[in-house]
């Protein structure tokens, strides 16, 4: 009883910070928070994929830009529009790029699957450059319209121009995505997925569909990406093929999974936050970003190969075994 107290309390402490951040840092630091919440959520995507199943996708960016390309191209071309059925729209396209896909997760395994969908990854890239009079280009989609939040046709919130509203906005919508992602975890679909990554054949069979299961996951792992490229979209009013497609964006789950740690739900989250101050701090002395944090991530695989959220866990364990042996030893 008392644990689950302390719990809710400590939930309460955290929505409340939350809550109040813009208005103890400012907008400039609430900006860079929903920026970490887009690339968290991102990254989390990712995570299901390669921490709890096991398949290595070095093309996941691709239902990022299409959750992102989807709402900018709803918002600037359907007349009157409003704001949840662009996003809808978004989140769509990535799902549905993601089902279409789905089959390759039962017919390419390992290294293949790994690179097949890096293969994906570039023919996308290129596909948007080549299709200007859908994506724009090298230029993108800019400046479409951002309508105001419609609840129920009574209240309308604006979020174009209006950085705490939108702040509101986008911590919500990813906030419900981070705890959709969490309960998913703790179902007994989420023990199948683990259970698959440690040994497919024994699920298989315990008279579980491994197959399946692992399609089912590939799509939900690209409907979030989705959601996050949408609203990744929103806050930066700008879709370019570089900025949801390009190589930085395609290794960026990768390498806050690498260094947060995989297969544990906060290793990933952990690892957007370094990666974010990291490449805060780093650009600040250098614009070869990418050579300084390729060499970060060897050095956090080769010290560090479980993560950093690995190491704590590794840590509080053998703290934990201490303590227990210590005990032990007092009562003999």
């Amino acid at each position: 009883m008392m644990i689950k107290l302390l719990r809710i309390i400590s939930w309460t402490i955290f929505v409340v910070l939350i809550a109040l951040f813009p208005h103890l840092l400012g907008i400039y630091y609430a900006n860079i928070f929903v920026t970490f919440a887009v690339f968290a959520v991102y990254a989390l995507s990712f995570n299901m994929l390669l921490g709890y199943t096991g398949l290595l996708n070095f093309g996941h960016s691709i239902f990022f830009a299409m959750g992102a390309y989807g709402t900018a191209l709803a918002l600037k071309n359907i007349d009157g529009i409003t704001l949840f059925p662009a996003l809808v729209i978004g989140v769509l396209a990535a799902a549905l790029l993601a089902l279409v896909l789905s089959p390759l997760v039962v017919r390419v395994k390992g290294a293949a699957f790994a690179m097949l969908h890096l293969a994906f990854g570039q023919l996308f890239y290129v596909l948007a450059l080549k299709m200007r009079n859908i994506t724009g280009g090298e230029n993108g989609i800019t400046n479409f319209p951002i309508p105001d939040i419609n609840i129920l046709g009574i209240l309308f919130i604006p979020i174009r121009n209006e950085p705490l509203n939108f702040y509101y906005f986008a911590t919500i919508i990813l906030g419900v995505s981070c705890v959709l992602m969490w309960r998913l975890t703790k179902t007994p679909f989420g023990q199948i997925q683990k259970g698959i990554k440690d040994n497919a054949k024994r699920i298989d069979y315990l008279g579980y569909k491994v197959d399946q299961t692992k399609a089912i996951v590939y799509v939900l792992s690209g409907t979030f990406a989705g959601i996050s490229g949408a609203i990744y979209a929103l806050f930066q009013n700008m879709v370019s093929v570089d900025g949801v497609a390009g190589l930085t964006i395609a290794f960026a789950p990768i390498m806050a999974t690498m260094i947060g740690g995989m297969g544990t739900f906060v290793g990933p989250v952990l690892g957007t936050a370094i990666f974010q101050i990291l490449e805060e701090v780093i650009m600040r002395f250098t614009d070869r970003i990418e050579l300084v944090m390729g060499t970060i991530i060897i050095l956090v695989i080769l010290f560090f190969p479980n993560g950093l959220m690995g190491f704590i866990l590794k840590m509080r364990q053998k703290f934990v075994s201490n303590i227990a042996t210590n005990d032990d030893v007092g009562n003999k």
